[in-house]
């Protein structure tokens, strides 16, 4: 056998036993100071890295909003807006009803023929054809074909373009309105300059006019949707009132509505009157064309809302899915 002698095991360096040469120990790296700028000291600590130029221009709620300029885009989306059948247009269209009460005041004893009442001309025009010798003495056949043709006509022609253009759109109803306001003016005109002419062309031009203007207003109020204020006809305006169920009940939008317009048309047909009797009929007219004027600009400052896309039978499509919704 061979006997290996085995010497002491050798020592770690760096163990307990025995210590380290100082000269290999190493020593700790002093903490590593990263030198600032000293601009960059004096910047505010914020919890985002950067800031955009968005947030910097960004307003405040203390500082009011900027006021927007008005540019031919706004103004042309204004001019296309519906107009909303408020009280505000409420009353514009009892102001329409004064003004028919004036034109009716002063058309009959004049002309012996109404502007806007339609019914009355219908019944003349009847005992005209049955009773010719009436003819002159009780009213003019001549000046009523007139009336209630041009009064026919301009309904057409304003209802049609309603269709097309939009019937609430408020540049439409400015245009109509206008239009209307002339041709009141015109006949005023006419009745100052040329005096009163029971018969001949001035007459039926003066007819005419009224007429048209009469018929044009109707059926713009009608485009609004409030058909209790109908700014003309009267008898169902009556007979919508009696037999209103909720006659006497306090809060009834369409009995108010109905007793403004009832009593608007009454009050222009008395102050017509007095017009006539006292200074004139054309007096009354250059009255109620101020009045229409009047309502014409009111037009610019109604409430509105943002036309709808009108396409091919789009109104005819509403009205349709309206009745469906009511016999459901």
């Amino acid at each position: 056998m061979v006997y290996v002698r085995m010497g002491p095991a050798p020592r770690k360096r760096g163990s307990n036993n025995e210590p380290m040469d100082p000269k290999n120990q190493q020593q700790p790296s002093p903490p590593q100071t990263q030198a600032m700028n000293p601009q960059r000291q004096q910047e505010p600590i914020s919890s985002s890295s950067s800031i955009t130029e968005a947030e910097v221009d960004t307003p405040t709620k203390d500082q009011p909003p900027s006021k927007t300029p008005l540019t031919p885009s706004k103004i042309w989306n204004y001019l296309n807006e519906d107009i909303k059948p408020t009280t505000f247009a409420e009353i514009q269209l009892t102001l329409l009803t004064f003004c028919i009460g004036l034109q009716d005041a002063v058309s009959f004893p004049d002309f012996h023929c109404f502007a806007s009442n339609q019914t009355g001309n219908t019944v003349f025009l009847v005992l005209a054809l049955i009773l010719p010798e009436m003819d002159g003495e009780m009213f003019v056949t001549s000046n009523i074909g007139v009336a209630l043709g041009f009064f026919l006509a301009a309904a057409y022609v304003t209802g049609q373009l309603g269709h097309l253009i939009g019937s609430r759109r408020r540049l439409y109803i400015l245009l109509c309105n206008l239009v209307q306001t002339c041709l009141v003016f015109a006949a005023a005109v006419l009745q100052h300059t040329k005096g009163v002419e029971p018969q001949g062309f001035r007459t039926l031009l003066a007819i005419g006019f009224l007429a048209t203007a009469a018929g044009s207003q109707v059926v713009v109020s009608r485009s609004l949707k409030m058909t209790e204020i109908s700014t003309a006809m009267a008898t169902a305006a009556w007979l919508d009132l009696v037999i209103d169920p909720d006659l006497m009940r306090v809060k009834n939008r369409g009995r108010n509505r109905r007793l403004a317009f009832l009593g608007s048309l009454v009050l222009g047909t008395l102050v017509g009157a007095v017009i006539f009797k006292r200074v004139g009929s054309a007096v009354a007219l250059f009255v109620s064309a101020g009045g229409k004027g009047l309502v014409t600009g009111m037009w610019v400052m109604a409430e509105g809302e943002e036309s709808r896309k009108r396409t091919g039978g789009g109104e005819k499509g509403e009205k349709e899915k309206g009745e469906a919704g009511v016999m459901v």
